[in-house]
């Protein structure tokens, strides 16, 4: 996945910037149709507003034109956290069913359940302070503006 490419609209006083992101570059394999489908779960498309922090070494300006980053074990930790809490709940509970003999319907409530479970783990694990800095964005270079 290539970074994403932006222009810095403005600049906040707590070393962030506020950029607006062309979605539909973000990711080539998304735009051929060969991407992981998150891209189904976005707004929309077209330009994206997202604040991000600022490497240390970087001054920027409103208008820069800029590439934005996260860590890739990042975002796999953030999968993780999404897709996974909600699965392995469902699971579990599908697990628990199984051993308490229900039936069909007991079953699927169950795992439902799980699942909406899962959700909300993943949802309260998501909004924590140190969750969302790991989360958050990075400006890793300044580009030439015909980049953009």
């Amino acid at each position: 996945m290539n970074n994403p490419r932006g222009q810095v609209i403005s600049i906040n006083p707590d070393n962030s910037v506020v950029v607006d992101i062309e979605s539909a570059l973000a990711c080539e394999r998304c735009a051929s149709g060969k991407g992981c489908g998150a891209g189904l779960l976005g707004a929309r498309q077209g330009e994206r507003r997202i604040t991000a922090l600022v490497a240390d070494h970087l001054q920027l300006e409103s208008g820069d034109a800029v590439s934005v980053a996260l860590e890739p074990s990042n975002v796999l930790r953030a999968a993780t956290i999404v897709y996974g809490y909600p699965l392995l709940a469902a699971i579990a509970m599908a697990g628990l069913a199984y051993k308490l003999r229900m039936d069909d319907v007991g079953a699927a409530l169950s795992a439902l359940g799980g699942l909406l479970a899962g959700i909300i783990v993943a949802r309260w694990r998501l909004q924590g302070a140190r969750c969302l800095r790991q989360f958050t964005p990075v400006v890793i270079e300044r580009l030439p503006l015909d980049a953009n």
